[in-house]
């Protein structure tokens, strides 16, 4: 996105006004997610605070000893490993947005470190115990009830998929391809791909479709319809509606992330072993089971939709049990 001259004028003025113009750039001209620009703004914002404590009010006056003190100050205020890391990036990629567009001269950034976070593998789910929860999800939705139905196809789906749960509940009627047993989802940067799945996640998408999402679609709008019910057809008819979305939630609204979460949260923690309850294991859990099954690492990044394989590196890990069916069926001296 082209800076119109107002722009330009802002950037040479207060650190603030430059840092509202970067979270707009990173919002319209790079096509980043609100989740990441929230978080940018955060950190920015504290930045910004923090150096106006030591009468740096000036973009131009920025320096790494400023950088360095604030990312010191957050280390003296406990701040785990990791959010400082996520500071440091945050700075940096504004400092070099910054140095690109000419609002200073040199970038402070570059030279900035933050300590790495800790490595901490994401749970994983065992294959008898994903396949138990959706045994468990099957007989629930046994008698057509639109929950249940709906809550086995977000599973099936997450797990089959390997899909983040933003792409979830972003997903629309359209992007489903019913016959090909493929999705296409928006991930990070706006970036499109198309994602195959299988046909238990198949059987319960079209449970979901056929009898679940009408259900629960005429349920909310008969809730609307109701006497005393005017209020509400705003927010029936508004941008959380039904509409074309995929997933509902149980007042017939676009489901949300939160309610996705409660969804998988619920299962998980019934489960034993440890680790984060959310969405995102059944997203780590399916790149695991690919390895494990013998898919290649660069088909993995496609699937995930990963803009470089050392994050999928990161990301996904190979099982004990592998690396030892592995040596056991290489190594001459196995």
């Amino acid at each position: 996105m082209r800076d119109t001259e107002g722009d330009r004028e802002r950037q040479r003025g207060m650190l603030g006004d430059v840092v509202r113009v970067f979270l707009d750039h990173c919002r319209h001209g790079r096509g980043l997610s609100e989740q990441t620009v929230r978080a940018y703004r955060a950190d920015l914002d504290d930045l910004v605070a923090f150096a106006a404590e030591r009468q740096v009010v000036s973009a131009a006056n920025l320096t790494l000893e400023v950088l360095r003190d604030w990312l010191w100050a957050a280390t003296e205020r406990g701040l785990a490993r990791s959010t400082i890391a996520r500071r440091s990036a945050s700075v940096r990629a504004f400092t070099r947005w910054a140095s690109e567009t000419g609002v200073l001269t040199v970038d402070p950034g570059v030279r900035l470190r933050a300590p790495k976070g800790a490595a901490h593998l994401p749970r994983v789910v065992a294959r008898d115990q994903v396949r138990s929860m959706l045994d468990g999800l099957t007989v629930r939705a046994a008698d057509d009830d639109p929950a249940a139905l709906r809550d086995r196809a977000v599973v099936e789906l997450l797990y089959a998929a390997g899909i983040r749960v933003s792409e979830l509940v972003g997903l629309d009627l359209g992007d489903v391809d019913r016959t090909r047993l493929t999705v296409r989802v928006l991930g990070k940067g706006g970036k499109e791909r198309v994602v195959p799945f299988g046909v238990p996640a198949h059987d319960a998408l079209e449970a979901w479709l056929d009898r679940g999402r009408p259900a629960l679609a005429a349920a909310a709008a008969g809730a609307v319809g109701a006497p005393g019910a005017a209020g509400a057809v705003g927010a029936a008819h508004g941008p959380g509606s039904a509409g074309t979305a995929l997933f509902l939630g149980d007042r017939g609204a676009r489901l949300g992330t939160r309610s996705a979460y409660r969804v998988v949260a619920r299962l998980l923690e019934a489960l034993p072993g440890e680790g984060p309850s959310g969405p995102h294991t059944f997203r780590h859990t399916a790149a695991t089971h690919l390895l494990d099954g013998g898919a290649d690492l660069r088909a993995v990044q496609e699937l995930l939709g990963h803009a470089s394989l050392g994050t999928t590196q990161i990301y996904t890990h190979v099982s004990s049990a592998r690396l030892r069916e592995v040596y056991r069926t290489a190594h001459p001296r196995a």
